[in-house]
């Protein structure tokens, strides 16, 4: 699928907003029992399709226990102006394993191939390094993919680096943080900012509040791009428990970004000052909830994913446990403004198990219904949510990690995840729940499985980086 000329992706996120609308979309999808290998999927999302919202291909890894989760591209739009470039592979790092897979996407999109298989003791051999997260294609050529522990399950954070043939050329950096997860570079600001889930030993397990203090991050770190060196480690504290997923603005001039606190359930805002070095502050607070019915007496929102539109008006993120989706105006990006909430069951739901004694939004007097696409209830949170290069159509799946996903949502873990689609009003604000959508990952010809990350073969606002 072929952007346009001069290289892969566009020119600017502006131009990717006119890009055509998206037609397939993959997905990682894990076998949370480990009985058979996790699989790409291929979903059709052509609405002309006789095959709409159906999976039409599968590509089963060769190993078991990978634990696929998040994905990205060789090549993406900071490759934009080589010629030489081409965004045909899906890199697949399996946060289990600690394998890289590299998938072919562009001899036929609509069945992918496996073409590369990147074991992970060539890169514990290299760097030491295991527990593989997000993936960036960089300028260079190079592949990027951020690591969380070593193959003990201690943790530490550092970055791996591929070649183009998926060859590992060894650490990005020499330093290493106390815990890894997501990055984001903006080169124009000669910076790279990276955040934190925790010890995969504890988080593998499950969640255990207990650990907060000793098996979890709380900081940002800012980078020098260039030098590779750690120039400010922001210890956010209680403000900021469990930083995971990182979006700069896409206008590579801009010197803003977020970041979603997890545990906090709070937005961080990161900007840089006239002496160049990085500030941090909380753009939006959500209280935790006050609850009876659960497993404690306070219930975090839990931010799992956020996202910014590629026109840099709007910011979006999920609330896994609470269940809604959050769409915030953030044209003055100091200053967000609430544009619109959808609600997509969770655990605050009428006539649920868990009774909300104070802390819902102030747009929300009462516990929602949990609504039901085509007759299935929706099970588990909003989790994992991809926009299209328009902003008019959100796509969300409902897994987190599937120690998580049992530990929370039992029902949802067994049963198998969702990916439906949400309409959104990208001038005014606003999301509703398009009903003619409804992809039952429970119904998978061998079985329920669980379905992470939205992938689309052109790009996408969380893939793509403009230099």
């Amino acid at each position: 699928m072929a952007c346009c000329a001069g290289g892969p992706g566009y020119a600017t996120p502006l131009e990717a907003t006119k890009g055509p609308r998206e037609a397939l979309v993959y997905l990682p999808c894990v076998v949370p029992d480990g009985s058979r290998p996790d699989y790409l999927a291929t979903v059709d999302v052509d609405p002309a399709s006789s095959s709409y919202s159906q999976v039409i291909h599968r590509l089963p890894m060769p190993h078991l226990g990978d634990e696929l989760h998040h994905s990205g591209w060789n090549a993406c739009s900071s490759c934009h102006g080589a010629p030489h470039a081409t965004r045909n592979i899906l890199v697949l790092p399996a946060l289990g394993s600690g394998r890289v897979y590299g998938v072919d996407t562009a001899t036929d999109p609509r069945a992918p191939r496996l073409a590369h298989v990147v074991e992970s003791a060539a890169i514990q051999a290299k760097t030491g390094l295991a527990y593989l997260h997000s993936s960036h294609c960089l300028g260079s050529g190079e592949i990027m993919v951020s690591a969380m522990g070593d193959a003990e399950g201690k943790a530490r954070g550092g970055f791996v680096l591929l070649d183009q043939d998926f060859k590992v050329k060894g650490k990005w950096s020499d330093t290493e943080t106390e815990y890894g997860y997501d990055f984001w570079y903006q080169p124009r600001h000669n910076v790279m900012v990276s955040s934190q889930w925790g010890a995969p030993a504890a988080f593998s397990k499950g969640f255990n509040p207990a650990e907060v203090s000793s098996a979890y991050g709380d900081t940002l770190t800012f980078w020098d791009w260039k030098e590779r060196k750690v120039t400010q480690s922001v210890k956010l504290g209680a403000d900021g428990l469990i930083p995971l997923e990182l979006r700069f603005l896409h206008d590579p001039d801009q010197p803003h970004g977020f970041c979603g606190a997890a545990l906090s359930s709070n937005v961080i805002h990161f900007t840089k000052g006239s002496d160049g070095s990085w500030a941090t502050n909380v753009a939006i607070r959500q209280p935790w909830l006050k609850v009876e019915g659960w497993v404690l007496p306070e219930m975090p929102p839990l931010i799992t994913d956020i996202l910014i539109s590629l026109d840099d008006r709007f910011l979006y993120f999920s609330n896994w446990l609470r269940g809604d989706i959050v769409q915030y105006n953030i044209s003055d990006p100091a200053n967000p403004v609430l544009a619109g909430r959808i609600w997509l069951g969770g655990s605050v739901r009428c006539g649920g198990p868990v009774h909300v004694l104070s802390g819902l939004p102030e747009d929300t007097l009462e516990a929602p219904e949990a609504p039901t696409v085509q007759g299935h209830e929706l099970l588990g949170g909003p989790q994992m949510i991809q926009l299209s290069l328009d902003g008019r159509r959100l796509y969300v799946t409902n897994s987190l990690f599937s120690a998580w996903d049992s530990q929370f949502y039992p029902d949802m873990a067994k049963k198998g995840s969702y990916m439906l689609q949400v309409d959104v009003d990208n001038e005014k604000g606003g999301m509703s729940l398009n009903p003619d959508f409804y992809v039952d990952f429970g119904a998978e010809p061998d079985g329920p499985v669980l379905a992470h990350e939205v992938r689309y073969p052109g790009g996408d606002c969380s893939s793509d980086i403009w230099l």
